[in-house]
């Protein structure tokens, strides 16, 4: 595996591959990585000749209120973990490289309504941030193929969007939630979570299976379905729930209490929290 930290290198990496007609699968992390990325990078080697894995803690995606300094970088095990599955190039930019004039730069955003609901709405410019880093490294890279998992399921939708509306020459493929053996789904925050806490997380999972059961069975009374699921996450021990919600899976728009709304794919996404420690989930109906 080769580590890139400039982009001169990177070109020179790519332009071998492209002259000897590899294609290029591309994943981009923030690092830290656990089994979950490492389903998405062995996904995009099954796509794809050739895999980079980017990792960049993008400063641009952190609120005020976030701290952008404690996110956990775990820079030799990630390499370790890469190497293991025999990546062929790990791109580790620094902040000058992504951004030689600083964070005042232009921005990619992708238009409300997308953008401002569910996580939107409680981390103003978070998607700006997102979109502006992923088309940079797309540009970099230009994979014939990019990987994103579908734990971060707005991101993921978020991403999608961009793509089609820029007519991006890139496909873009959905990872499954990779999640431990009781169902908890594998996130860099579990490691926050103390003892009494990692007991009662996996039961989101168990909340989501249940709601899943009832729309099956034909409930499409969403309102009183997301009360009582939220009511059942803060009776197992949950701290707080940001939000619970049955939505359009294409536009993420919450459904009304309407039986004409089974025809469209939907999406159950939950935002619950433990002490400080929030927890994303969802499943696709």
């Amino acid at each position: 595996m080769q580590v890139v930290e400039q982009l001169s290198d990177l070109k020179t990496v790519l332009q071998g591959w492209r002259q000897a007609g590899l294609t290029v699968g591309f994943v981009p992390t923030m690092g830290n990585l656990h089994a979950g990325h490492l389903s998405l990078v062995s996904l995009a080697q099954r796509h794809c000749d050739k895999v980079v894995v980017s990792i960049f803690v993008n400063p641009l995606q952190f609120g005020p209120n976030e701290d952008f300094a404690a996110y956990p970088r775990t820079g030799l095990l990630d390499q370790a973990a890469l190497r293991s599955l025999n990546t062929d190039v790990l791109f580790y930019p620094a902040v000058t490289q992504m951004y030689p004039n600083g964070l005042t730069q232009t921005l990619v955003k992708v238009p409300p309504p997308l953008t401002t609901v569910l996580e939107g709405s409680s981390r103003p410019g978070h998607f700006d941030g997102v979109t502006t880093v992923v088309t940079k490294l797309f540009n970099m890279v230009q994979p014939d193929v990019a990987v994103f998992g579908q734990k971060d399921f707005q991101q993921l939708r978020v991403i999608e969007t961009m793509v089609a509306d820029m007519a991006l020459p890139i496909k873009i493929i959905s990872g499954a939630i990779a999640r431990d053996e009781d169902g908890l789904a594998l996130s860099s925050r579990n490691q926050y979570l103390n003892a009494k806490q990692r007991v009662i997380a996996p039961k989101l999972n168990t909340v989501l299976q249940d709601v899943q059961m009832a729309l099956h069975a034909g409930n499409t009374n969403y309102t009183a379905l997301c009360a009582a699921a939220s009511a059942q996450l803060l009776a197992l021990g949950f701290d707080a729930v940001d939000y619970l919600t049955v939505c359009n899976a294409q536009t993420l728009q919450s459904l009304k209490n309407d039986a004409t709304e089974q025809e469209v794919e939907r999406v159950i996404l939950v935002v619950a929290r433990l002490g400080k420690t929030r927890l994303l989930d969802n499943i696709v109906v």
